[in-house]
């Protein structure tokens, strides 16, 4: 059999849309990996449908290219905080990373949060500054950045004498020399493999390996990947699995055993110490459990995950409409989806609750549950989501507390005050504020989570869309108190039925509305947003009375303003905390969670009393 290639494990770490999935792509390109005349979509690496969509990395994925006899693994890495489960666990498969940072932007929040987790596990990483062809590139500035991020990191002095590259991805270029704007990725790879050292693994050691993403496959059942730690493993060897305290869950045997060839998953028959591979075979067995040799009892030690931040209850669509457009819709679906995606997930926590038809879900942020919902929705599920809400902790003193976040704004000039202003009335505290260039300013706060559930929108509004909002758990803190929520009433159907345009029509001068003539409406079913702060129950349905004196051809001419629909991220934002989004395959509504009216006055007074 031939000797294997030498191995470099890598992963590429990022702020989102600084340019990593883009670089991936042209280190395919240039290693051969594709072939010239092959067609290949662009951003390969994020083959999941949301993630085409939202231009974002989502799930963590492996990959691999050979260039010049060495075999480099790479790991292309979600830049959101909210999906740092997958990150903090890729880091434990490689042995260098590259740190990719754009030219204007420089270090970001989700930067500096996969580098400390980086750093922390003693990785020496490769800075590479990307889209050096940005006119308003700020090189030095940037590299500065870094520097001092690495220092507040504490850093080694061997993670600080850093590498650094200046590189244009989707050009397909890097160099050491910052004002050079073209060539190959040649001294990318040439880097990579002086820099960053070989796994250093014991070979001869009975064989562990330590299960970092799971997935399934309709025919091989679950697939299980990480990197070997020690040992060889041949096709149909006897193995066992073993949780964090060293207890047998189950044994088996490796039936399958796949390593990654440029964007697939190829068989192999056996696999070394260093190697990143897939594993089938075992029913049971999940992440940051242990996979061995029987002969092994001692666990390889997982790396402990950031706890969930924020919650949402998953509840059984009961709304007059449910069942007319999804599929699944009872609760042991819904239970069975969610602890499939609790398992392959670690930063998800699924809890039943005591009446078995709803069920609270934990998470890391909105984005990360909001994809979730996303992706049920499109498997044809029905669901009602409450307001997303945090989890609150105990000090040593018993004290309340809430999680905080860092928020990173870049702003006009023009709108920095209404932003501050905005941000203060959250409770945020501005820890930083300073221009950064073209007419800009860079504004830092210390903000609870809670104040910046449903704010983005708004942001956007008032900064006309051309803010941009970075957010990254800080810490868990004092609890800042109440904080006013939503100022505006909403319009509250009182019938069930199809919206009528004479009624909308009239219902115009209370508020903005939500829905079209034709829609299906019911009782309880918000259509509006009411101009004054209360709620108001109104009737969608009401035709025009025909009289001698009143023809039904006079008022042909109603002209509505167009509604305000949302996408589901923005619904979830705006509810409060009576009130719920409705999830369906084919729409988006908003409810109260008690639609029958005297029930709703009856709740209302008893909290009030409460």
């Amino acid at each position: 059999m031939s000797a294997p290639l030498p191995l470099r494990n890598i992963a590429i770490i990022a702020h989102v849309d600084h340019g990593k999935t883009t670089l991936v792509d042209q280190l395919f390109r240039q290693s051969g990996t594709f072939r010239d005349n092959q067609r290949v979509e662009e951003r390969a690496m994020d083959s999941n449908d949301l993630e085409k969509e939202r231009g974002i990395t989502i799930l963590a994925k492996p990959t691999s290219i050979e260039w010049n006899g060495t075999r480099i693994n790479i790991v292309d890495t979600p830049g959101h905080a909210d999906f740092g489960g997958e990150v903090e666990r890729i880091l434990s498969m490689v042995d260098g990373v590259i740190l990719l940072v754009d030219s204007s932007e420089g270090a970001m929040p989700q930067t500096k949060f996969v580098t400390g987790k980086a750093l922390a596990l003693g990785l020496k990483p490769i800075v590479v500054v990307n889209k050096v062809d940005r006119p308003d590139e700020r090189i030095q500035e940037v590299l500065d950045e870094v520097f001092d991020l690495f220092v507040s990191l504490d850093a080694t002095d061997e993670q600080l004498d850093f590498p650094v590259l200046y590189a244009s991805g989707r050009n397909g270029y890097a160099s050491t020399d910052p004002d050079r704007r073209e060539g190959t990725l040649e001294p990318m790879f040439q880097k990579i493999v002086d820099h960053v050292p070989p796994p250093s693994l014991d070979a001869d050691a009975p064989f562990s390996f330590l299960v970092t993403l799971l997935d399934r496959d309709n025919f091989l059942g679950r697939v299980l990947t990480g990197r070997v730690q020690s040992g060889t493993i041949k096709v149909n060897q006897p193995i066992h699995a073993l949780d964090a305290d060293g207890k047998v869950i189950e044994t088996g045997r490796a039936s399958k055993l796949m390593a990654f060839r440029g964007l697939d998953r190829v068989p192999v028959d056996e696999a070394r110490a260093g190697d990143i591979i897939s594993l089938a075979g075992l029913a049971v067995a999940t992440v940051s459990n242990t996979i061995a040799d029987t002969s092994v009892t001692v666990p390889i030690k997982a790396q402990p995950i950031d706890p969930p931040t924020l919650s949402m209850r998953f509840a059984v669509n009961d709304s007059p409409m449910a069942g007319r457009e999804g599929d699944k819709v009872t609760s042991r679906m819904i239970r069975d989806r969610l602890l499939r995606e609790a398992e392959s997930n670690v930063a998800i926590k699924v809890t039943e609750s005591a009446d078995k038809d709803s069920f609270e879900v934990a998470g890391r942020g909105e984005l990360q549950l909001g994809v979730l919902i996303e992706t049920m929705r499109r498997e044809g599920f029905e669901l009602g989501i409450s307001r997303p809400r945090v989890l609150y902790g105990t000090d040593e003193n018993g004290q309340r507390t809430e999680p905080y976040e860092t928020v990173v704004i870049d702003v006009d000039d023009e709108h920095a005050g209404t932003v501050v202003d905005k941000m203060n009335q959250r409770k945020a505290e501005m820890t930083d504020m300073r221009p950064s260039g073209g007419g800009k300013t860079r504004i830092t706060f210390s903000a609870p989570s809670r104040g910046l559930i449903g704010y983005h929108g708004e942001f956007l509004s008032d900064t006309r869309g051309t803010g941009i909002m970075n957010r990254l758990f800080e810490k868990y803190g004092p609890h800042k108190g109440p904080i006013e929520g939503r100022s505006n009433g909403v319009l509250i159907s009182n019938c069930t039925g199809e919206a009528v345009g004479y009624a909308l029509n009239s219902l115009e001068d209370r508020g903005v509305l939500f829905v079209r003539p034709q829609d299906k409406i019911y009782e309880g079913m918000i259509i509006g947003e009411n101009a004054k702060p209360e709620d108001l129950e109104v009737n969608p349905m009401k035709s025009k009375q025909l009289t001698n004196f009143r023809s039904t051809g006079k008022d042909d001419a109603i002209r509505l303003t167009p509604p305000r629909i949302m996408t589901l991220e923005q619904a979830i934002a705006y509810i409060d905390d009576d009130e719920m989004v409705e999830v369906t395959p084919k729409s988006i509504r908003l409810r109260k969670a008690i639609l029958d009216p005297n029930e709703r006055k009856k709740a209302s007074r008893k909290k009030e009393a409460a």
